[in-house]
């Protein structure tokens, strides 16, 4: 006998990001680019994080296995140099700077990640995908370095050739190395510098790229493709495309991330949050000032993949908006449905709609709401 529909218990929404579903089939395997513990985090940061742990406590909630993968960059130019201006060892410092971080994320309720991978523990797998790589002619050695061919992947991202060249610049892409036969080609294995941390290889002595170290950390955990792959907007090239192509190089399976998620860049007076600008707002401060609940909702409660500046008035507005929602939540006598949050969480994370509706709601749907947000 057919099913009767009107009998049939109702599916949960499924969560889109991007436009694409993410996958409800079995677990969701989220991979999300990690720090590179050389500096205080800042809310720049945060923003990332904020919302990959957003990602999880929405697909918990719709009723999906989750498993997220956040690695640890320890392994790079930019922690060797802060390292040697402070006078001290590289995985030392690092693991100094690590504590910093893991306590401000704790402060901001963000949940421990099921696998957080080293990069300098992951050097064999790094070898081996450079062997997989040069074993299928998708990179070539040079100078005691392989190096991955990297002009199908800037050709892939859309990117003119100075373009290209100049966002490698901007981010150690070392677009005159002399030992490579183009500059968009980029390190697998590298020959250190001196002062630098290398490990044995059959090419020499040397240590991993950069893109090739979180290539590796993903295939490691996840095997050849994972469902979700997020990062800050500043990484879709050259690392997330360099990654990709790496990955899909060396295994054959398309495409390596299903959907990808890029979370907006965080600005202050129209230019990017960074160390290297000194236009830096630190996480601790801002929680020691209004609570981790208005700093989560300051970064949620817009497009994640808009960019966006702070001011003093988005900390307020982001105040008063959480002050709302927990009103609504302790309305006497609301009986609102959590249905159209959840469509709202589901429908590409729009979470000001579905702060919107709970504050409208009341009661329970605001509950819930402050409940899967952890606000």
């Amino acid at each position: 006998m057919p099913a009767n529909p009107a009998t049939e218990p109702s599916l949960p929404p499924v969560l889109r990001v991007g436009g694409t579903p993410v996958s409800v089939v079995g677990r969701a395997r989220i991979y999300v680019c990690g720090v590179t513990p050389y500096d205080v985090t800042h809310l720049g940061h945060a923003a990332t994080f904020v919302w990959v742990d957003a990602v999880e406590r929405v697909l918990r909630r719709l009723g999906v296995q989750v498993e997220v993968c956040r690695n640890v960059t320890d392994v790079d130019d930019v922690l060797f140099d802060a390292a040697t201006r402070a006078g001290a060892h590289y995985d030392r410092f690092a693991a100094v700077q690590q504590f910093h971080f893991d306590r401000d994320m704790d402060a901001l309720g963000v949940r421990r990640p099921a696998h957080e991978p080293r990069a300098h523990t992951f050097v064999p797998q790094v070898i081996e995908l450079a062997s997989a790589l040069l074993a299928n002619g998708a990179a070539y050695l040079s100078g005691g370095s392989v190096y991955f061919r990297g002009a199908p992947a800037a050709e892939r991202a859309g990117l003119f050739l100075d373009d290209a060249v100049a966002l490698l610049a901007q981010n150690g892409g070392r677009v005159d190395d002399p030992a490579k036969e183009d500059p968009l080609d980029q390190a697998v294995w590298q020959t250190s510098g001196p002062g630098e941390p290398s490990w044995p290889s059959p090419w020499g002595p040397g240590r991993p790229g950069w893109h090739a170290e979180c290539t590796a950390m993903a295939l490691s955990t996840y095997g050849p493709s994972l469902d979700l792959h997020v990062g800050g907007a500043d990484l879709r090239f050259p690392h997330h495309a360099y990654e990709a192509a790496q990955a899909e190089s060396a295994t054959g399976v398309t495409p390596f991330a299903r959907s990808w998620m890029h979370v907006g860049t965080v600005r202050i007076d129209g230019e990017k949050m960074a160390k290297s600008t000194g236009n830096l707002v630190f996480v601790s401060e801002l929680v020691a000032q209004v609570g981790a609940p208005a700093i989560r909702m300051l970064l949620l409660d817009r497009r994640w993949d808009a960019p966006w500046d702070f001011t003093p008035e988005t900390l307020t507005h982001a105040v008063e908006r959480l002050d709302a929602l927990h009103a609504a939540a302790g309305r006497p006598g609301a009986t609102g449905s959590t249905a159209a949050v959840l469509a709202a969480l589901a429908d590409d994370l729009d979470v000001p709609r579905a702060v919107s509706v709970a504050i409208e709601e009341g009661g329970k749907a605001a509950r819930d709401l402050v409940q899967i947000l952890a606000l």
